[in-house]
């Protein structure tokens, strides 16, 4: 019995958040025919413009059962009655599909609903600091390419969409089969959920640049005690109001900060030099060669030694 997919959209939607992962599934009915039966939905039906002007055809939000949901972001959301009619429909069908997720900006519309509440999720980091103020009670964690929380997944900008789609289909079908929708789309087979999104808004300084100057000092730094009182007393502020106003700002705690830091220094001199794993493990804040591994672990999926070997494979 194939899987009913709805893809839902709505004027000014981001085309690719749509395309990318609906391009997966399309490619998975050609290794596993009738897997999937997949759907585009708007508020309205219709011809739907994206923000590039392009229009696709679609159904009105209709009623399910779907198996899964997926939600595209895009300037559109903007609109209050576009997000409301969005809103009230999910909460109709959400309870009967097996997963819902959401692309980009298309969290907003499911930690609108309440779905998010309590649950971990990322979103683009342009709004990082503008989710985490209007939704608190959403774990939201800025710095991953895609988040699952149960029934609820969500990715970050626009082509992680796309590594969401290959988990989602990975889950039903395998990993065969996602292995070589990723060959035919020539993507990375996996990206890892965990690994970094390579934060823009981190590299900025933050929503304002605030932390811009305080970021540059630290990351020239690292091997310091970089802790919330450290980089408090640096940006001369009470750690309590700092550590406020650095989350606000980047959307993520300072220590989350600093390990993206020193995560980033590390990949790269593992990748690029024959330094000892140990003397990078030192010289980039991680202490000893233990910790960076779990650090790598968690972010990238794999230990400093298997991504210097795929580097240099690679060469």
């Amino acid at each position: 019995m194939s899987r009913r997919i709805a893809f839902v959209v709505f004027p000014g939607f981001q085309l690719l958040d749509t395309a990318g992962p609906l391009s997966v599934f399309e490619i998975a009915g050609r290794f596993a025919a009738g897997a999937y039966d997949l759907e585009i939905l708007a508020p309205s039906g219709g011809q739907i413009a994206s923000s590039a002007g392009l229009p696709v055809q679609t159904g009105p939000l209709g009623a399910g059962p779907f198996d899964t949901i997926i939600v595209s972001g895009g300037a559109g959301l903007g609109d209050p009655s576009t997000m409301e009619r969005l809103v009230t429909w999910l909460k109709v069908e959400a309870p009967t599909a097996r997963r819902v997720a959401s692309v980009c900006s298309g969290a907003y519309v499911l930690a609108e609903t309440g779905l998010m509440d309590g649950r971990r999720a990322t979103t683009h980091w342009e709004t990082s600091p503008q989710f985490v103020a209007r939704y608190p009670q959403v774990r939201l964690e800025p710095d991953r390419i895609f988040v699952r929380d149960g029934p609820v997944w969500s990715s970050a900008g626009i082509t992680a969409g796309i590594d969401l789609a290959l988990a989602l289909i990975e889950e039903d079908l395998g990993d065969g089969v996602a292995r070589r929708i990723a060959q035919q789309l020539v993507v990375h087979q996996r990206r890892p959920s965990g690994q970094l999104s390579l934060s823009g808004l981190l590299d900025a300084g933050g929503a304002t640049g605030r932390f811009a100057a305080l970021l540059a000092w630290a990351r020239t730094h690292l091997n310091d005690e970089l802790s919330v009182e450290a980089l408090a007393f640096k940006a001369a502020i009470s750690p309590r109001h700092f550590a406020r106003l650095f989350r606000e700002e980047t959307g993520m705690t300072p220590a989350k900060a600093i390990e993206q830091l020193r995560l980033r220094a590390a990949r790269q001199e593992v990748e690029t030099s024959r330094k000892p794993i140990e003397e990078i493990a030192r010289a980039s804040g991680f202490g000893d060669d233990e910790r960076m591994r779990r650090a790598f672990m968690r972010a990238f999926g794999e230990p400093p030694q298997a991504l210097r070997l795929a580097h240099r494979t690679a060469l």
